[in-house]
């Protein structure tokens, strides 16, 4: 019979799927990937010409790695694709090499992003082998060296904890608070505070203020978990 509840009790799950569908999500779209192009001709510039037509990709084009690793430490880029100045005398031969550096601190966008590149990459390589007649020589013409910056073994808690820190300390505080309101209700606390000459804004901050500190060890500790543990 307490309407308060049953709307809580019907509506709060429909906000819990909404605020974590949308919120948590591991697609990648429009992942930003500075290419370095320091071989500018027209093989190297067609090689990685698929980078255009994938809606996955947001590729940023720069000259120099000292650039794109400077957008990738300013965190305007989730990865680097190099084009080595020697590109297209290597890929005359027969065996040319693009470097793919990834951003390791989500391990999970920078295995997705992996494969995006290396999706399109593959079609100007495969309409090369094709006009050549000769597929698999053509598709094997580019290798790809990867590596992975920042996170080399990919670990997944690098990631996940500063998350979960945020909402520990999300659920605590509003645990904590409304387990307070609840009992002064209780206690008849409450009804006292309403006849002294507080005002309301001074009340909440009174109640507050215990509470945030209470947090901020909470959050120290949570941090100290996170580094050593």
């Amino acid at each position: 019979r307490d309407r308060s509840n049953l709307v809580v009790g019907l509506l709060l799950p429909v906000g819990l799927i909404l605020i974590f569908g949308f919120g948590i999500s591991f697609d990648v779209k429009d992942a930003r990937v500075a290419v370095a192009m320091e071989d500018s001709s027209p093989i190297a510039r067609d090689t990685v010409a698929g980078l255009r037509g994938s809606p996955y990709l947001a590729p940023v084009w720069v000259r120099s790695m000292t650039e794109a690793e400077r957008l990738v430490r300013a965190g305007k880029a989730d990865a680097i694709l190099r084009v080595p100045g020697d590109f297209s005398r290597h890929m005359a031969a027969g065996h040319g090499q693009l470097q793919l550096l990834l951003n390791g601190v989500d391990s999970n966008t920078a295995a997705a992003i992996e494969g995006y590149v290396n999706g399109a990459l593959a079609v100007p390589l495969q309409q090369r082998g094709d006009r050549a007649g000769n597929k698999p020589a053509g598709a094997a013409s580019v290798v790809i060296v990867q590596r992975t910056w920042f996170n080399e073994a990919s670990e997944s808690t690098w990631y996940v904890v500063p998350g979960l820190i945020v909402l520990v300390m999300t659920m605590i505080g509003a645990f904590l608070t409304s387990l307070l309101i609840a009992r002064e209700w209780e206690r008849g606390t409450l009804e006292s505070l309403f006849v002294t000459p507080v005002r309301p804004l001074e009340l909440v901050i009174a109640k507050l203020t215990p509470y945030l500190v209470v947090g901020i060890i909470d959050l120290t500790m949570c941090v100290v978990a996170a580094r050593l543990l």
